[in-house]
């Protein structure tokens, strides 16, 4: 059973919780899927304050004290994820926002490798598909196996064609959704190779008592493929060594002109 938590970033009942809940039916009817709603609302998450102690020392140095790793264990006992928001202001939810500051550090250490990921946002006219684009981005920029997400349309009242083009989309959100659950750990196309050398590259630039370089030698990204075990050809091998060598002068170069 394929545990998929959906976190959704609106105080409202209306269309992005209903968009939600179509998915997670959807995706339910599977038959090996159990899915759980988690309103941001309901929990206590408190604004960022740029300290940087996170990115530093460890997540688990961070003065605030609220209900982020109660959240974050929801993460990481599941096997999939959402992001749910509607279009505020031409772009996330506050509340989900404040949620992806709290995760700042997650994307120095990207931890959540073998988890799909998607996204759906809701809206009234238009800009959403940017929304999508950059919760793609961020579900990458975290460690997830990301699906590209959904923009729906949800004026109120919502005539029968966009209705029937909402319930589409939910569908077929789902079936690709599901697809991801059942591949964890894709092997990486180049871009992502090329992501993964500059990453450690960077890493390797760094004072060797930050928590960001002990979590990659930790993990072994210093001296392995990627950023986790999974088959890679010769000739992308021979494109991750180009890439190493590439981010490595680039990163000198970032170091000299900081010096």
């Amino acid at each position: 059973m394929k545990k998929v938590t959906a976190f959704v970033g609106t105080a409202t009942k209306r269309f992005t919780l209903r968009a939600v809940q179509q998915f997670a039916d959807n995706l339910q009817a599977f038959g090996d899927v159990e899915c759980e709603i988690v309103p941001l609302e309901d929990y206590r998450i408190e604004n960022c304050r740029g300290c940087q102690l996170c990115f530093d020392k460890g997540e688990e140095r961070c003065p605030l004290k609220d209900d982020r790793d109660l959240l974050i264990r929801k993460i990481e006992a599941s096997d999939g994820v959402v992001f749910a928001t509607p279009n505020y202001s031409f772009q996330i939810s506050g509340m989900m926002k404040t949620f992806l500051d709290r995760l700042g550090y997650a994307f120095h250490r990207p931890q959540f490798f073998g988890k799909a990921f998607t996204n759906i946002v809701t809206q009234g006219f238009f800009r959403g598909g940017e929304i999508v684009k950059y919760l793609d981005f961020v579900g990458f920029g975290l460690g997830f196996n990301t699906v590209k997400g959904s923009c729906l349309r949800t004026l109120a009242p919502m005539p029968q064609k966009a209705q029937r083009k909402f319930d589409k989309a939910m569908v077929e959100l789902a079936q690709r959704f599901h697809k991801r659950l059942a591949n964890p750990f894709p092997a990486p196309g180049l871009i992502k190779l090329m992501i993964f050398s500059w990453s450690r590259m960077s890493m390797l630039a760094r004072e060797r008592d930050t928590r960001d370089y002990a979590y990659y030698s930790e993990k072994g990204w210093f001296e392995s493929d990627y950023f986790y075990p999974t088959r890679i050809g010769a000739l992308k091998k021979t494109a991750g060594h180009l890439f190493d060598s590439i981010a490595k002068r680039i990163s000198k170069g970032m170091v000299k002109q900081a010096a």
